[in-house]
């Protein structure tokens, strides 16, 4: 290993409306965008890559980011960067081996594409009822019948199961939940009023009409938000797929829940029907939750590797 003290790449701003932000929300670049360019042949650029996504490198940015009201980097600082590289063999040999690591991760996301696509489809199909399930003597269920969504399902205001402590750490036992796409906030070792009654239930974010199907005990974030169980023996699993299948267009900033999807009316098949095609659906949720898994296991095996490599 050499370090090189004079890599000093040429570095080329392009504007561009385009903010690239770190985890904790912390703006790195606002409006520009740096091209990064060896200088000579002794530097591998698939090389360069990967140590530009270490998050060792990620720390010196945000270490030397400047600014009062938008944080950015300089490409002084990236460009006098001091990197400890391999010879110019070497470096070729670990970036191919890392990008079959990358090939690995393209694959498992374009299978896990590929079958959320075919779950979109088929759910168009049964919706349509152009699919249906038959009983055990090989006939088809009775007419669909159409409901209120309110009548569907009850919900619950999650105002006694708010986290009331933000003293969180991924070993505490309760997770803090929203809506949202993040779904899991954190994690909590509040022991009171934990949700895990009805269970499964969706989550539905009263403001931005974002649900979750959930199916563990948890505690809640935000009081924006309602908790819903089936009523009648209907199944829970079933109408989170209904209510995943409405194309609803946000225009006022109310809750939604009692204001507008309680009173949608929709169709719905007999109970039998909505348990075989809430098995059916979780078969292959099953099958994207591993491919997740998968995923989630290379890219950390990945990152453990630069970390090693690179450190």
């Amino acid at each position: 290993m050499v370090l090189i003290t004079d890599l000093t790449p040429t570095c080329e701003l392009l504007w561009n409306p385009l903010y690239l932000r770190e985890k904790d929300g912390e703006t790195l670049l606002n409006q520009r965008i740096l091209k990064i360019i060896p200088k000579n042949d002794s530097v591998s650029k698939l090389f360069l890559l990967n140590f530009l996504q270490t998050s060792f490198y990620k720390k010196v940015i945000i270490e030397t980011a400047s600014g009062s009201t938008v944080r950015h980097s300089s490409s002084k600082v990236i460009a006098w960067l001091n990197l400890l590289i391999p010879s110019f063999p070497e470096q070729q040999k670990i970036a191919s081996f890392l990008s079959l690591a990358d090939e690995k991760i393209e694959k498992l996301k374009n299978k896990k594409s590929l079958i959320e696509k075919y779950k979109k489809w088929v759910m168009q199909k049964i919706f349509s009822q152009e699919i249906r399930f038959k009983d055990e003597n090989g006939e088809e269920y009775g007419v669909w019948e159409e409901k209120e969504l309110g009548k569907l399902l009850d919900y619950e205001q999650p105002t006694k199961y708010l986290v009331a402590s933000e003293e969180y750490n991924d070993s505490y036992k309760t997770p803090v939940l929203t809506a949202w796409k993040t779904f899991i906030l954190w994690y909590t070792n509040e022991l009171n009023w934990i949700f895990d009654k009805w269970l499964p239930v969706i989550i539905f974010d009263d403001f931005t009409t974002a649900i979750q199907f959930v199916n563990f005990s948890f505690k809640a974030k935000s009081s924006a938000m309602k908790i819903l169980s089936a009523t009648n023996g209907n199944n829970v699993k079933f109408l989170y797929e209904i209510l995943c299948s409405i194309d609803f267009q946000i225009w006022w900033h109310w809750r939604h829940w009692i204001s507008v999807f309680a009173n949608m009316r929709v169709l719905i098949p007999c109970i039998a029907e909505q348990d075989k095609i809430a098995a059916f659906v979780s078969e292959i949720d099953a099958k994207i939750e591993s491919l997740s898994s998968e995923i989630e296991q290379a890219e950390r095996w990945k990152k453990g590797l630069l970390q090693g490599m690179f450190v």
